[in-house]
């Protein structure tokens, strides 16, 4: 029963993580229909980019993680900028392939400028250990899910409250009635994707601190996308719902099973979601004309 309990807040813990990279795919996914598989490799690049201002400049943690995601928003707004607006009205073959050309270019400017080798990202977050019952779980654990959970309702109160925000709802239902009623659509596309990049930033940086800096956490960010199509590839609350659910599913099956189980469990459930419901838990159901 211990053991148990042990292995759901475990999970809900790394699913918070894990929500918060779905939300970076389905922000950009919602306002331009593309598929980004750069997400994993923006989320290290943050990482880096972090540890750089740390322990290089020897910046103090909050200034450091401010700066990396500023930049990281920069980045996001220049990927749209050159890569993504001279696509638009191409196939959407074309940009997604174009994601997948970025995975590969941040992964060799990261071991272009830092090399290849792990890094020891520095123990920034405060606090010990905390007792829920008889679980236990890690500070860096707890921060990231509160740090998940504050993001979701922020960006939800900037979705309603905000002009910008109801904007980028607007682009996201139609781009023609958007621009119908005078909202600059590329500029909102510039806008999500620095969002995007930034939230992916956010989240290298407490992967960082929990697993190490390298290169191949970049995959981290593959175990999202079985989260995103769970809970709808356009659902935002879906995003949260499919993070926190695969990451307890996840621990549950590592831990009742065995751990090599817990490495396929996401990719089990991304295979199961497109059999049985293609559209996500909060999906919806599109049916075309032919």
């Amino acid at each position: 029963m211990e053991a148990g309990l042990q292995y759901i807040a475990n999970g809900l813990m790394v699913g918070g993580i894990y929500a918060l990279i779905a939300l970076a795919i389905v922000l950009v996914y919602k306002a331009t229909g593309i598929f980004n598989f750069a997400i994993g490799n923006l989320m290290m690049f943050g990482g880096f980019i972090s540890w750089a201002f740390m322990v290089q400049l020897g910046l103090p943690a909050w200034l450091s993680i401010l700066s990396a995601l500023v930049i990281a928003a920069v980045v996001g707004w220049l990927v749209n900028r050159f890569t993504m607006s001279p696509l638009i009205g191409q196939p959407i073959l074309a940009p997604v392939i174009v994601t997948l050309a970025l995975a590969y270019f941040f992964d060799g400017l990261v071991i272009l400028i830092w090399g290849g080798s792990v890094r020891s990202f520095p123990d920034f977050l405060p606090g010990e250990s905390v007792h829920l019952g008889p679980a236990v779980v890690s500070s860096d654990l707890l921060w990231a899910f509160v740090a998940a959970m504050v993001v979701f309702g922020v960006l939800a109160l900037f979705f309603q409250r905000s002009r910008v925000g109801l904007a980028m709802r607007a682009t996201a239902e139609s781009h023609q009635i958007a621009r119908a009623r005078g909202i600059n659509v590329e500029r909102i596309f510039s806008i999500t994707w620095a969002i995007s990049a930034a939230l992916a930033a956010l989240t290298g940086v407490f992967l960082a601190a929990r697993m190490g800096l390298e290169v191949t956490i970049s995959a981290v960010g593959l175990k999202a996308f079985p989260a995103v199509l769970f809970g709808g590839l356009e659902s935002i609350p879906g995003a949260l719902i499919g993070g926190l659910s695969v990451g307890l599913l996840e621990n549950l099956a590592g831990g009742f099973i065995s751990t090599w189980v817990m490495d396929v469990t996401p990719y089990i459930i991304l295979l199961l979601v497109l059999i049985f419901r293609p559209q996500g838990l909060f999906g919806l159901k599109r049916i075309e004309r032919i």
